[in-house]
């Protein structure tokens, strides 16, 4: 029961982080730290279990956008019209293109990532510094130049993609990385937070689906039970999460977000470096 108390947990963390710009993974890690997922017995396997839920868990996340954004998403739709199904299939062509590089980086150095970077001190860091970027950034903000995907470029998307890549950093924040590049490259903050969701399909589908098959240790009533409740949880709040922060940025910008991973981060350093 305790562990499903756990997995309930990460679910709220995942579902409210993955969204805002304030590190998904760098939360996880933190109340993992703090709170332990123990399925297994073995330490070992109880170790890959979860690494595995770490990532896993996003499916729930992933599905919310679906549920929000379907009929956006969707390029089948018979409620569009011929110029809205091909803006559309282009959206998703401009998602793809933007995928590349975290993908090919992901899947070359996934390993490499997972052993130097998944640590609290990575994680610490990495807050600070993307926190002082927002900071920086939003104090220079200019008007937006790309103001609906039918003015995005593919070139822009592609350059999104290559600041996505600096999310594989756990601390970084996903949708941190990508929204903060596309707001450099011009995007209003609505279509830099909307296309952020939308590259979060593929990525964290391919990353679940590789973690999965990585997984060397068979499933359980136990195991598949907690990923479950996680994945369940993280879709509930995610939903949530994503209308907050739309509704939120529409009369706000993302210095808050930039104040709280700072002062976040040196809350962790504090801990880990005089406390524990």
């Amino acid at each position: 029961m305790i562990e499903m108390i756990k997995a309930i947990v990460l679910g709220i963390v995942q579902g409210i982080t993955e969204w805002l710009p304030i590190s998904s993974t760098g939360h996880m890690i933190l109340v993992n730290e703090l709170m332990p997922l123990t399925v297994l017995a073995d330490v070992a396997a109880n170790k890959e279990f979860v690494d595995m839920f770490m990532v896993v868990i996003q499916f729930g996340s992933i599905l919310a956008v679906l549920l929000l954004y379907f009929h956006k998403l969707n390029p089948f739709s018979p409620r569009k019209n011929a110029y809205e199904k091909r803006s559309t299939i282009d959206l998703w062509l401009k998602v793809i293109v933007a995928v590349v590089p975290a993908g090919i980086i992901g899947v070359l150095f996934d390993d490499l990532i997972d052993a130097y970077f998944y640590n609290p001190i990575t994680v610490a860091a990495m807050l600070i510094v993307y926190g002082v970027a927002f900071l920086v950034i939003e104090n220079r903000h200019r008007r937006p130049s790309v103001t609906s995907f039918d003015k995005m470029s593919y070139k822009t998307a592609l350059a999104i993609g290559v600041f996505q890549v600096l999310a594989l950093i756990p601390g970084t924040s996903r949708s941190g990385a990508t929204i903060l590049g596309a707001v450099l490259l011009g995007c209003s903050r609505g279509i830099a937070a909307e296309f952020s969701f939308f590259l979060a399909v593929p990525v964290m589908f391919g990353a679940s689906l590789l973690k999965l098959i990585k997984m060397k240790i068979a499933f359980s009533l136990a195991t598949a039970s907690v990923l479950l409740v996680g994945m369940i949880v993280a879709f509930i709040v995610s939903v949530f999460a994503i209308r907050f922060l739309m509704g939120y940025i529409r009369k706000h910008d993302f210095k808050a977000f930039g104040v709280y991973r700072i002062v976040l981060g040196v809350l962790v350093l504090a801990y880990f470096f005089l406390i524990k």
